[in-house]
């Protein structure tokens, strides 16, 4: 049999997976290098254990909390739990009154902290500030020079209220060993002397803050992303973005105004007044304090500075969840173990091991060598799973639950589905009389329409369940969704390049018995019949009888029932009435 066509692209798309293996690998060898990432995936609560915070949520002005309250701060503690990512936790309220929060491992400082923050968000002027460090008692202002009042404060931003006390206050603090005890929440009419704690990028700094202006509640959404140049290029700065609804546009409006005068002021003195600043506290606590270079009239202002995507990200994130008057006492803190553990991991695993073997016998009775390239298919498949999970514990906080495990493991017999589509749309191909290269690259155009058809809706499926979905069911839907892409790559980078490679091998070109695409057993029609004869349109394979009878058997099981009745008027079938009255004559005869 002829073997045509070139085997270089094939071979290249080959190479293209195998550096696609190569930079997984190394991206995620760079991080175990690094101390920041494991070979293993990240376990979820149920197989890991982890910690669990019980919170007790008040609403700000009393202590008792209802029903739809209590649901809105699971709500919320859910969004920031899941805006870090799919940690597999576990919310749930307790007797009515409590949150309880479970998370797997350990939590990072920033994850605990986003959880436990108060919901108390407002917007103040700032009115001083200084470094962090408390001014040593005897260089502090005498009480002959403390500030005293000399009118009542017209706007928020008025020196008139930094009171002696105010003063007093704010030289005292120390904002770079700040004081763990917990303070009574302000007044949201008074001032306010408060910290903003150290960075990275930048050092501690205490304030003396006006009167609420605008509140958390004002804010409608909140993102972040590049910031865009003058001519809409993307810079390598990030900005934090904020909506604010109708009421609060007019307030900020004014307020930006005011602010926007004391920017200008200090420009043209060569200086920087604080009055231009508009500072965000969270919990009595600053997180940022951006300076108004431009009155805001519709409601949308921009929050640049020395920000990364991590600390955009953050900020953005305390201002979509920290602006509702909910706040949570912790009540208990805890270390908790796997409510599973490893038993159930281990069966779920062999559960996994028993269905890939089960696969692994069909394919091999079913299609024989060709058998193989499914198995070696799967083990690429499994192989680009892994490292996508652990490089996405890694990086994104993903953990492995057992329902995610679930959803490997129903994987598996839908990779398996898309191989073997394709190596039937080949063997129709050879049935039909073709060479094998041509049913290959026939067969390929065929299948490619029914695999992406396919993965199409389990893609739609699984973005269904994660997006609708809360909790395991997130995790199901998540590895769902993370092999069907895998799935699509295996296909079309190793199993049909491989195939175009195997089709030109003598073992597999020349129909060998036990290569799974021998034409005489599927029951093929030649196009050449011999001696000058051509396969003519009404002699289908299906209703000719071929030499052997494992092949008769595969030729009924696919004939129509009109190609059935056509096969017993012709007398093609095994046993058919034509045999059968032959038969009888013998009888008649004797």
């Amino acid at each position: 049999m002829a073997r045509t066509g070139r085997k270089n692209p094939a071979r290249r798309v080959l190479i293209w997976l195998v550096a696609i293996f190569a930079a997984l690998t190394a991206v995620l060898g760079g991080g175990v290098i690094a101390g920041q990432a494991s070979w293993a995936p990240k376990l979820a609560l149920d197989l890991e254990g982890g910690t669990q915070m019980i919170l007790a949520p008040k609403v700000e002005g009393t202590s008792e909390i209802n029903e739809d309250q209590l649901n809105q701060a699971v709500a919320i503690i859910r969004q920031r739990v899941d805006g870090s990512g799919v940690a597999e936790a576990e919310i749930s309220t307790q007797s009515g009154r409590n949150v309880v929060v479970s998370l797997p491992g350990t939590p990072s400082k920033e994850t605990r902290a986003l959880i436990q923050a108060s919901a108390d968000m407002n917007f103040r002027p700032v009115i001083a500030a200084t470094d962090g460090a408390p001014v040593p008692p005897e260089s502090r202002t005498k009480d002959a020079n403390l500030p005293k009042p000399t009118a009542k404060p017209k706007d928020a931003s008025d020196i008139n209220w930094v009171t002696a006390d105010v003063y007093k206050a704010f030289e005292a603090l120390d904002c770079v060993n700040p004081a763990q005890d917990k303070q009574e929440r302000s007044d949201p009419t008074k001032p306010l002397v408060t910290c903003e704690p150290a960075t990275d990028v930048s050092p501690a700094i205490k304030y003396i803050l006006g009167p609420v202006e605008v509140k958390g509640q004002d804010i409608t959404s909140s993102s972040f992303g590049p910031v865009q140049g003058a001519q809409g290029s993307v810079t390598n700065d990030w900005a934090v973005n904020i909506t604010f609804n109708e009421s609060a546009t007019k307030t900020f409006r004014a307020v930006t105004e005011r602010l926007n005068q004391f920017y200008l002021a200090s420009q043209s003195q060569g200086g920087n007044d604080p009055k231009a600043q508009f500072a965000i506290v969270l919990d009595d606590q600053v997180i940022s304090a951006p300076r108004s270079l431009a009155v805001i009239t519709d409601g949308r202002p921009q929050i640049t500075g020395n920000f990364t995507e991590e600390s955009a990200k953050a900020l953005a994130d305390q201002l979509r969840y920290g602006a509702l008057p909910i706040s949570f006492d912790i009540q208990s803190e805890e270390q908790i173990s796997a409510t599973l553990g490893g038993e159930q991991l281990r069966l779920g695993l062999l559960a996994g091991v028993i269905g890939l073997l089960l696969v692994v016998v069909y394919s091999l009775f079913q299609y024989r060598a060709l058998g193989f390239v499914t198995i070696a298919s799967l083990v690429v498949a499994g192989g680009l799973t892994y490292l996508a999970i652990a490089i996405l514990g890694w990086t994104e906080n993903y953990r492995l639950s057992l329902a995610g495990v679930a959803g490997l493991i129903v994987a598996i017999g839908q990779t398996a589905d898309s191989f073997i589509v394709y190596f039937e749309r080949i063997r129709d191909e050879l049935r039909e009389g073709k060479g094998l290269v041509s049913a290959v690259e026939n067969g390929w155009k065929r299948a490619k329409r029914t695999v992406l058809a396919s993965k199409a809706v389990n893609l739609l499926a699984a973005l269904v369940l994660y997006f609708v979905a809360v909790g395991n069911v997130r995790g199901f839907a998540f590895t769902l969704g993370l092999t069907a892409l895998a799935d699509l790559l295996v296909v079309f980078m190793f199993t049909h390049p491989t195939l175009q490679l195997l089709a030109r091998t003598k073992f597999f070109g020349e129909g060998h018995r036990f290569s799974g695409l021998d034409p005489e057993r599927l029951g093929a029609v030649p196009l050449y019949r011999g001696a000058g004869r051509l396969r003519t349109p009404t002699e289908k394979p299906a209703v000719v009888r071929p030499r052997n009878t494992g092949a008769v058997a595969e030729a009924e099981r696919r004939m129509t029932i009109a190609e059935r009745r056509l096969a017993e008027k012709q007398g093609e079938l095994s046993g058919t009435s034509n045999g059968s009255g032959t038969s009888a004559g013998s009888k008649e005869g004797k």
